[in-house]
């Protein structure tokens, strides 16, 4: 048996877009991760997407895991709190100029503290650091009952709707 989903996507043509919103207390950090650990990785898409049905990257080896970190237009980041991972962002260089922020999420014990309007402000942030010319990205029905909302007030616009079927 399968069911419905809507798939939205969103994006923003100019830096000014952006309605940032700063960390909601101290001890948040943002970084970029250059190590290439696929145990790391695998952990932040299982743990971050396990209540939101993110299966397609499950069963990606180890190899396909260095394979994708290997590649120069893609982008991994780690928020953490208070020392502790507490939620991650991808961005891919497309080759027309865009930058897609290909993977956003929370960890599950860090949800409700305000810390994805900070972690997508610096994500589209980052986006327009490294030269894009449109920032896009794409949420699903099945995600975070405050992604979609998240994503317009930070001045995302609706670009394209579609509806698919999950297993």
């Amino acid at each position: 048996m399968s069911a419905i989903a809507r798939r939205t996507y969103l994006e923003m043509h100019s830096r000014r877009d952006l309605r940032a919103a700063g960390p909601p207390f101290d001890g948040v950090r943002i970084e970029r991760v250059t190590a290439r650990a696929p145990s790391f990785w695998r952990y932040l898409y299982t743990e971050v997407g396990r209540a939101y049905h993110w299966v397609d990257r499950l069963p990606w080896t180890d190899e396909d895991i260095l394979r994708y970190l290997s590649d120069p237009a893609i982008q991994l980041w780690v928020m953490a709190s208070a020392g502790a991972p507490a939620g991650y962002f991808e961005l891919r260089t497309v080759d027309d100029g865009s930058v897609e922020i290909a993977y956003f999420g929370i960890l599950p014990d860090f949800i409700g503290r305000g810390l994805g309007k900070h972690l997508l402000s610096v994500a589209v942030e980052q986006a327009w650091a490294s030269g894009a010319s449109r920032v896009w990205l794409h949420t699903s029905s099945l995600d975070h009952r405050s992604a979609l909302s998240n994503y317009l007030a930070r001045g995302f616009r609706i670009f394209k709707t579609e509806t698919y079927d999950v297993p």
